[in-house]
């Protein structure tokens, strides 16, 4: 038997700030979906191991420091799901702005591999860090603020 949820989500949360961008997607089963229902402008959707590496690697471009904070791992009457709340504790390396964004990640794992994820995580606070509150509005309201 391979690792358990719980290992398998405390290694993703940990992943991410340490920015192990290319090992990341060998945390996600090869058809993992990914959703992002607090995404912006919209929800996102993403399929499959591939699709996700393409996302990293987005990520890995962003001028972020990050650093989990706060983490509480729930396990579920499903011993596949595990619920994971926590905060990465983050700076943008280029204006030196320091922010917090608070996630919630329910995690279904099989076989030692993520199948699905739903990531609930405070999207404006990466926008406004970033500094694409402005931009994210006029996609939102097709006007300029």
């Amino acid at each position: 038997m391979g690792e358990s949820p719980r290992e398998i989500l405390e290694r993703l949360i940990a992943w991410v700030p340490a920015q192990r961008w290319d090992e990341l997607p060998n945390l996600y089963a090869p058809d993992a979906v990914v959703e992002q229902p607090m995404g912006l402008p919209g929800p996102v959707r993403i399929e499959g191991r591939e699709a996700l590496a393409r996302h990293f690697q987005s990520a890995a471009k962003l001028p972020l420091q990050m650093r989990a904070a706060n983490v509480v791992i729930h396990e579920t009457a499903d011993e596949e799901v595990v619920v994971g709340e926590f905060d990465y504790l983050a700076r943008n390396t280029s204006s030196g702005a320091e922010f917090t964004v608070a996630n919630v990640f329910v995690v279904r794992v099989r076989g030692g591999l993520i199948v699905q994820s739903r990531d609930y995580s405070n999207q404006v606070m990466f926008a406004a860090a970033l500094g694409r509150l402005g931009a994210l509005a006029e996609e939102l309201t097709g006007s300029t603020v």
